[in-house]
């Protein structure tokens, strides 16, 4: 892997119901992803809820590792909401953010993690 590569955001490349596969991370539910890797998305660490849904302490962690753009998930079901708060906070950074069902998010993200250092929240059940 050269130097661009390691950079990259990380491809999903498989997603159901509970079960993700990330290249260079391996498998688990949830994740975080960002240029050069990720990590489990840990909901607990941050009080995430279906409702309010996501914070705005979740997507920092994306912005600290160089997202220039966002794809959020609102699961498998549309259950998984995204505080007002957080979408303030991207707006006023002009952050481009997507929000979309988590099968159309990751189609999107990995077009996107071709050739743009984007950063992402997964959430692969309801």
């Amino acid at each position: 892997m050269d130097d661009a590569d390691a950079l990259r955001s990380p491809r999903i490349t498989h997603i159901s119901w509970g079960r993700m596969d990330i290249e260079r991370l391996g498998r688990g539910k949830d994740f975080k992803l960002y240029p050069g890797g990720g990590r489990p998305w840990d909901w607990n660490e941050t009080g995430t809820r279906h409702v309010p849904g996501i914070q705005p302490d979740d997507v920092l962690e994306l912005l600290d590792r160089g997202s220039q753009v966002i794809v959020l998930t609102r699961g498998m079901q549309l259950v998984l909401r995204t505080c007002p708060e957080t979408l303030a906070l991207l707006r006023e950074r002009g952050i481009p953010v997507h929000v979309e069902e988590t099968r159309a998010a990751v189609a999107l993200y990995n077009r996107l993690a071709a050739d743009t250092p984007v950063g992402g929240l997964f959430h692969s059940t309801c």
